[in-house]
């Protein structure tokens, strides 16, 4: 008969997971001292939440004590395009792919719990479900669980499917046996820091969010730094620079496994002219269902303007000119700003 570890990645393989692995509870313990250093240092910015709960997030005993094993997954999200292609199409703004497609908190969670479910049926274990919204260390705890090695970009890389993958976790009390830590595989390679357009890499595997494009355009709530607004581009919602150079996708196919990921006609290269024109209800409508919704209208429309700015397009003088007397003082100082780039 098939180990419960076969078994358990047979049921992940039938859901749609691309990889799975098996680790103890107490494996990344030097990965969350790591953590704390990084909090310590402020590199996380404003995200206090990370602060907040960062003895929780450092290991998985310290978020729930009784869990023994974390089961890791992987599912991918690998484009069918090249993500940089619009790199010089100033009049449209560019969305990370994976918030192109349905909101991968939801797809996720909802293939956990049917492997949960599964779980339990077969062994009366108690477990919980995480998909990046709890203090875990997904990544830390893939790498340890075998799936896959974090890159000097800090994600996680896997030798077959590139580092287009979302992860989930399951901890559980069950006492499974675990996999050997992934191997790193990066080598002298050091493409992914050289393509970060901020600098934010300030060395393998550590990120300085406070640079990062995504951090800014998704997590940061007032000014974005003038600093590195010329770098942002037409970026509007997160950043693929260091994912979609590393090597490693060579190796990854299109996702096929969920039709939920591929990308929304309307989010693959929207206009700024259009996006700088919604209000808040058109906002919510245009983004029903997405994991954009979460930054709500003025982020975006401050996104836009931004972009828009580094466009050198003067026909969007008048879709930045209304938003000169914008509410939002922020909205309205990136307009400010985006004028003065157009002249």
């Amino acid at each position: 008969m098939a180990s419960l570890e076969d078994q358990i990645r047979e049921e992940a393989m039938k859901l749609g997971f691309a990889a799975c692995g098996f680790c103890a509870a107490d494996a990344t313990e030097e990965a969350g001292e790591r953590l704390l250093d990084w909090i310590d240092a402020g590199h996380h910015g404003e995200m206090g939440w990370m602060e907040e709960r960062k003895h929780q997030r450092a290991t998985p005993k310290g978020l729930w004590p009784e869990a023994k094993s974390v089961i890791a997954l992987a599912m991918s999200y690998a484009p069918a395009e090249d993500p940089m292609r619009l790199e010089d199409h100033g009049d449209v703004g560019r969305i990370s792919v994976y918030a192109q497609g349905a909101d991968y908190h939801k797809v996720v969670k909802q293939k956990l719990k049917a492997l949960a479910r599964w779980l339990v049926g077969e062994t009366g274990c108690e477990l919980k479900v995480f998909v990046d919204t709890a203090p875990v260390m997904e990544k830390p705890l893939s790498a340890a669980a075998g799936i896959g090695w974090q890159g000097k970009h800090s994600n996680l890389l896997n030798r077959s499917h590139g580092n287009w993958l979302f992860l989930g976790v399951i901890y559980t009390t069950l006492n499974l046996q675990p996999d050997a830590p992934a191997r790193e595989h990066c080598g002298s390679c050091t493409a992914c820091i050289d393509a970060c357009p901020t600098g934010a890499i300030i060395a393998p595997g550590q990120v300085d969010a406070r640079a990062c494009i995504s951090y800014l355009t998704i997590e940061l709530h007032g000014p974005i730094p003038h600093q590195y607004r010329e770098a942002m581009g037409n970026r509007i919602y997160g950043c693929d620079d260091c994912l979609a150079i590393c090597p490693w996708n060579s190796f990854a196919e299109a996702a096929q496994a969920n039709a939920k990921f591929l990308p929304r006609e309307e989010l693959v290269a929207p206009r700024l002219a259009e996006l700088l024109a919604l209000d808040d209800a058109a906002f919510r409508a245009m983004f029903s269902g997405s994991p954009i919704k979460r930054i709500a209208r003025n982020r975006m429309v401050r996104n836009c303007l931004i972009a828009a700015g580094n466009s050198k397009d003067g026909a969007m003088v008048e879709h930045v000119a209304p938003h000169l007397d914008d509410p939002d003082p922020v909205v309205a100082e990136a307009a400010r700003w985006a004028m003065e780039r157009l002249g």
